[in-house]
């Protein structure tokens, strides 16, 4: 098999936010590019040895993204590396290919999250009635529901007490609160991806909570140090430092070129 047939068989999925993209916020050191504008303003950065890290892989495998952004949101980002032929956003709810929403995998993610709408709707009239709430309440793509709250911990927790867990989970990132069908997470997505694409191997790496199902369904995961203890996860996982990216992605090209060997 020739090696540009070969790449293809093999997938990086990626976490965006604080996996390989970083906010203006967050200290990353002098060596940066600017990844995404908003309003005008630089935002997210990534490292340069991430740049140039992801440049020298994409010649070994496909690189996707899988973000719990909305379409809108992915869409600002330009990491620099050339056309993404496959992303995944909406926490796998919609695969965009050359940069278009496949339809016919929304609707499939719309049929999976069915048995969740009464919780969500549910959700959303206890979130409209909440003093803690201090952002719109958003129903991203009829898939999961999104706000912001103050004492966000105390406000999952409340709706965690009034959802059934077995259909819908409640997460909080800071401020920003989710309610997310389970049948919508992107453990989900990589095993969908992975009857779509039909990839030899699939590497995956996140951060948070959101991509603990991702990172599990993988082949192999990578994850922050100290992820293993706070999620309380058996899987075999490997912890890098932060800079994360810089981190993972070293490791990731050392396999990925082990891997084209083969």
């Amino acid at each position: 098999m020739k090696s540009g047939q070969k790449s293809q068989k093999l997938l990086l999925c990626t976490d965006l936010d604080n996996t390989l993209i970083y906010s203006c916020r967050r200290e990353i050191g002098s060596e940066k590019r600017c990844v995404e504008l908003y309003q005008g303003r630089e935002v997210s950065f990534i490292t340069e040895e991430t740049f140039r890290l992801l440049n020298e892989l994409k010649a070994l495998c496909r690189i996707i993204p899988v973000s719990t952004r909305t379409e809108e949101q992915y869409q600002r980002i330009e990491l620099g590396i050339g056309e993404i032929p496959f992303a995944l956003v909406c926490n796998g709810g919609i695969l965009l290919i050359n940069g278009r929403r496949d339809e016919g995998w929304l609707n499939e993610s719309r049929q999976l999250v069915s048995s969740a709408q009464e919780e969500l709707r549910k959700s959303m009239e206890l979130l409209e009635k909440d003093a803690r709430r201090k952002f719109e309440l958003r129903f991203i793509e009829q898939l999961f529901v999104f706000t912001k709250c103050e004492d966000p911990q105390s406000v999952v927790a409340e709706l965690k007490a009034q959802l059934k867990e077995e259909l819908v989970k409640v997460f909080h990132n800071g401020e920003k609160v989710y309610v997310v069908p389970n049948a919508l997470s992107k453990g989900k997505a990589i095993e969908r991806l992975r009857s779509y694409l039909r990839p030899q191997k699939i590497i995956a790496a996140g951060d948070s909570e959101f991509d603990l199902p991702m990172v599990e369904a993988a082949d192999l995961g990578f994850v922050p140090k100290g992820f293993c203890e706070v999620y309380q996860t058996s899987a075999q996982l490997r912890e890098k430092e932060a800079v994360f990216s810089d981190h993972f992605l070293r490791e990731v090209l050392r396999v990925m070129k082990k891997l084209a060997c083969f």
